[in-house]
């Protein structure tokens, strides 16, 4: 409970005390009960009126410190308005009195802020109007009247800082000029003869008016003098500038050029005559070898066309590039081009070599497929293949992100330039989907024709068994001795069975030896069994499933899928191996 009420309390516990002994003491003198309550309504009235007006000079003070808080308000919107600041933002559950405080104080600062602000126009006035009248110009135009924004007055300062760079430059130029016309007078030998002149060359500069007609006069009356002695100078700059673009053009050796640097300076009739001599000789020169320079300009828009993807229509398009009439218009048109070319890579640059990593990136990862593919891959020295495994992981990751990017931007370009994005004449998206799809049929391809190849080899295998193969020793295989192969034969003659494989033997005699001791397609007597399954034939296996997405997943189960078809495919030639011996 706040302190207020506690004191409200004991303010109504005090006056029932008050009113208790009073009737305490009108019951000792005797007092009727009549006048006892003559006298209570005196005191409640006493109490009421004491009260009542208490009461009123605090609805007083609510009073004044409403109006205080209303006419703050209002004085406050005006100063916000006036000085273009943000409304003052009153504080939610504050009181009246803290309210009328917070507004007091905000009225103070904002008055402030005005005075401050028509002190310091007033002050910029002053130094416009200064110089204003050095410059002879027109003054600032801002409304005095009204309190300027910080953003006027910072436009006033600005103003005025501009005025003053203003007349610092115009001095300067002024000097400048001055001294110009005063060697230009003298190497013309020129006296002054105008007033304006004689201002110039004799008055005070700090006299001059600095003014823009003023300043341009002084301009005019330069350049007419140096009209006169640049005559000479500005043709020659024109044979220098015309020298030097036939040098680039017919791509002059610097050896060459370095006897004509000396008169590459100086305007004197001797260094003319000398530059237009040779001018006229490198003009001839470019009509000797125009056909060169044009055919060095085509190989640069040959390479441009690259750069920004030309199909070969856009380049037909150009038909001044396949004509061999070489004439002087014809490296005009050339000219022309190989300018609009370059700009146009330029402004485009960005995009142009995002598709061309997106070529390399798909080059690189046809290659990484190409090597997949490749069962001497497992030949792995080095850690190469890990590598390469490694490095095609990442560019299956960073080839989709790279089309997403430039989907992304050659939409943007599109919206931008109202036009189609071409790539080799057709649409660059179009050209990334139709680039996978070509990758899947041909993979597609290759899976059929393995399959193909793996079901003929089977059947051979099955009809006419593996073909022989180099043993190799190791440790444990004991190779058949001839003697039992021979007493396996023999006994199989005499217990008179014959087996399927045996008949067939008989049938195609081409395939035995008189001595009966080799069958083609079996081993020899003296040739151990081996196994059919070589590492060659492992690596192969691998290297289909490396390729065959049906048999790519993390796990081994697709190499052990492909390793039991290949045992079983040895276990059947085993069989008939050692059928073609038993027979």
């Amino acid at each position: 409970m706040r302190r207020s009420e506690v004191l409200a309390e004991e303010s109504i516990v005090c006056l029932q005390k008050a009113l208790i002994h009073l009737r305490e003491i009108w019951e000792l003198i005797g007092i009727p009960e009549e006048q006892r309550l003559q006298r209570t309504e005196v005191v409640k009235k006493h109490i009421k009126d004491l009260l009542d007006r208490m009461i009123a000079e605090e609805e007083s003070l609510r009073e004044r410190l409403l109006k205080s808080i209303s006419f703050c308000q209002k004085e406050l919107s005006t100063l916000c308005n006036e000085l273009q600041v943000k409304p003052f933002q009153e504080e939610k559950e504050t009181t009246v009195l803290q309210l009328e405080k917070d507004l007091r104080t905000q009225v103070e600062l904002l008055r402030k802020q005005k005075k401050e602000r028509k002190q310091e126009l007033n002050l910029l006035q002053e130094q416009d109007q200064e110089l204003c009248e050095i410059l002879c110009m027109p003054t600032y135009d801002v409304d005095s009247t009204s309190v300027p924004t910080l953003e006027e007055l910072n436009l006033f300062r600005q103003h005025v800082a501009t005025l003053r760079e203003t007349k610092e430059s115009r001095h300067e130029q002024f000097v400048s000029i001055k001294k110009q016309i005063i060697l230009c007078m003298e190497e013309l030998e020129h006296t002054p003869d105008t007033s304006f002149e004689k201002d110039i060359v004799c008055e005070d500069e700090s006299a001059f008016c600095l003014s823009l007609e003023n300043i341009a006069t002084l301009q005019k009356l330069l350049q007419q003098l140096e009209i006169k002695k640049s005559k000479n100078e500005a043709e020659c700059e024109g044979l220098r500038a015309q020298i030097q673009e036939l040098w680039d053009r017919l791509q002059i050796p610097e050896e060459e050029r370095e006897p004509v640097a000396a008169i590459m300076t100086g305007s004197k009739a001797k260094v003319r005559n000398a530059l237009q001599l040779e001018v006229d000789r490198l003009e001839e020169l470019k009509m000797q070898n125009i056909k060169q320079v044009i055919e060095t300009i085509r190989v640069e828009l040959a390479q441009f066309w690259d750069q920004c993807f030309y199909s070969k229509e856009q380049r037909q398009a150009f038909a001044p590039y396949y004509s061999e009439d070489y004439t002087e218009n014809l490296l005009h048109l050339h000219d022309a081009e190989i300018i609009r070319l370059r700009n146009y890579y330029e402004v485009h640059k960005e995009l142009f070599e995002g598709v061309q990593k997106w070529e390399e990136s798909w080059k690189l990862f046809l290659e990484f497929e190409r090597k997949a593919s490749d069962p001497s891959r497992f030949t792995n020295r080095g850690g190469n293949l890990l590598k390469e495994e490694k490095e095609r992981a990442k560019l299956q990751k960073t080839l989709p992100k790279l089309e997403e990017e430039l989907k992304a931007r050659i939409e943007k370009w599109e919206q931008e330039q109202s036009m189609a994005f071409m790539v080799n004449g057709q649409k660059f998206m179009e050209y990334v989907t139709e680039q996978w799809e070509l990758h899947r049929l041909e993979k597609e391809k290759a899976k059929q024709e393995r399959q193909l190849k793996n079901k003929r080899q089977t059947e051979a295998e099955m009809l006419y068994g593996s073909a022989p193969r180099t043993p190799s020793k190791r440790p444990g295989l004991t190779p058949n001795k001839p003697g039992k192969v021979r007493k396996s034969v023999i006994t199989s003659m005499c217990s008179g069975k014959k087996t399927p494989r045996a008949a067939r033997l008989r049938a195609n005699k081409e395939n035995m030896e008189l001595n009966g001791s080799m069958l083609s397609g079996g081993y020899s007597g003296s040739t151990p069994l081996q196994h059919n399954c070589s590492i060659k034939s492992i690596a192969s296996t691998y290297s289909e499933f490396s390729k065959d997405p049906s048999l790519s997943d993390s796990s081994t189960v697709g190499l052990q899928r492909e390793l039991s078809k290949a045992s079983r495919a040895d276990a059947t030639s085993r069989i008939l191996n050692s059928t073609n011996i038993q027979s």
